[in-house]
């Protein structure tokens, strides 16, 4: 079996930059209020350029690596990981009313939007080497021990959203290497069972957000403002749009986190259906091109990674939207290149990155 190294898929890489170039676009509209000076709007704008300027860089670099060859490191870049998350718990400040951020220098990062690749990468790399134990129920609770780590850690910061990402990743990532689909319909029944003791673990705000989810009239101006001026954004914008720059519920400052969790609501005002449309068209696009990439992939380790990448992708982009538009509780997932935030920015384009990576590996 012979090995030839591909091209880049040029079709995947102008899908992703043209999301980023949107992104900044609605970013832009997002920050903008008449009377504010340019330089607070163009702050946050820039910050974001040179995060995707450097992410696009990344990109490439992953993208011309062999994955293979860095296997052996991964789960030492797992293990650093749980190590910053540790950090944060321990001795990182308050944000929010949140412990997710390390302050370096003139900016923040955020180990959670990371461990998401690493821990996708050490998974890959267990369940690769164990490929011979597939479908066993040892297999499956190593597996499943090997997340729990960032699990428990992202929790505890708190942020729910970024920790439940992780289980339809370690799920799909299980259920492509072959790992008996019994075990993994068992354990999420015993998830939706349990959670009325994971009730009592919840922060107050948590349960609040829960609440609204089922009834958004019972808080109207506590928990459940952001999501009914959200769903107004959206609904107002009809189906073509206000026009950039014109979204009133925007500028008049009525809807909340407007550039980082809800700018699909800025979206929806000001671009209409057919420009939500477009934009999940793009997101359809780049997800539809890595399923593509996992059915190609002769490789376990490379169709496992994938795999866990193209989950991800898509688990942030239907949770986000759902969000936004009151379909699930508000749990504080970005919409990756778009959401304004150089951790998750970065994060998506390394992952995109190794989808490239993947990509270019192929078997005959």
């Amino acid at each position: 079996m012979s090995q030839r190294r591909g091209r880049i898929d040029n079709v995947l890489l102008f899908a992703t930059m043209a999301i980023a170039v949107a992104g900044l676009f609605f970013l832009y509209s997002a920050t903008f209020e008449p009377g504010k000076s340019s330089y607070e709007i163009h702050n946050l704008v820039i910050r974001q350029c040179i995060w995707i300027g450097v992410g696009f860089l990344v990109l490439f670099s992953v993208a011309h690596m062999d994955y293979i060859r860095v296997l052996d490191f991964s789960y030492l870049a797992y293990f650093i990981n749980l190590l910053m998350l540790a950090y944060l718990l321990l001795f990182g400040g308050e944000r929010y009313g949140a412990k997710r951020w390390i302050d370096v220098g003139f900016f923040s990062l955020q180990p959670s939007e990371f461990v998401k690749i690493t821990m996708i990468f050490a998974l890959s790399t267990f369940l690769g080497q164990r490929r011979d134990r597939a479908g066993s129920l040892d297999n499956f609770i190593y597996a499943m021990l090997v997340v729990a780590p960032a699990f428990i850690l992202i929790f505890l910061q708190p942020d729910l959203g970024t920790a439940l990402i992780l289980v339809p990743i370690l799920f799909a990532i299980l259920l492509v290497s072959g790992e008996n689909i019994k075990y993994m319909i068992v354990t999420f029944l015993a998830g939706i069972a349990s959670m009325p003791i994971a009730w009592h673990f919840l922060k107050g705000y948590q349960r609040n957000r829960l609440m609204v989810f089922i009834n958004p009239n019972a808080d109207p101006l506590g928990s459940g403002y952001t999501i009914i001026q959200s769903k107004i954004a959206i609904g107002s914008g009809g189906l073509t749009g206000k026009g950039w720059l014109n979204g009133t519920q925007n500028y008049l400052k009525f809807l909340p986190e407007k550039h980082t969790d809800f700018i699909f609501s800025t979206i929806g005002e000001e671009w209409g259906f057919i420009g939500a449309l477009a934009l999940v068209g793009l997101f359809s696009f780049v997800i539809a091109r890595g399923v593509r990439i996992i059915s190609e992939t002769d490789d376990v380790y490379g169709k496992a990674i994938a795999t866990g990448i193209v989950t991800l992708l898509s688990f942030q982009v239907l949770v986000n939207i759902s969000m936004t538009i009151g379909l699930m509780p508000v749990v504080g997932i970005p919409l990756p290149l778009i959401s304004y935030g150089g951790s998750n920015v970065l994060a998506t384009l390394i992952g995109i990155g190794l989808l490239l990576s993947v990509s270019r590996r192929r078997y005959r």
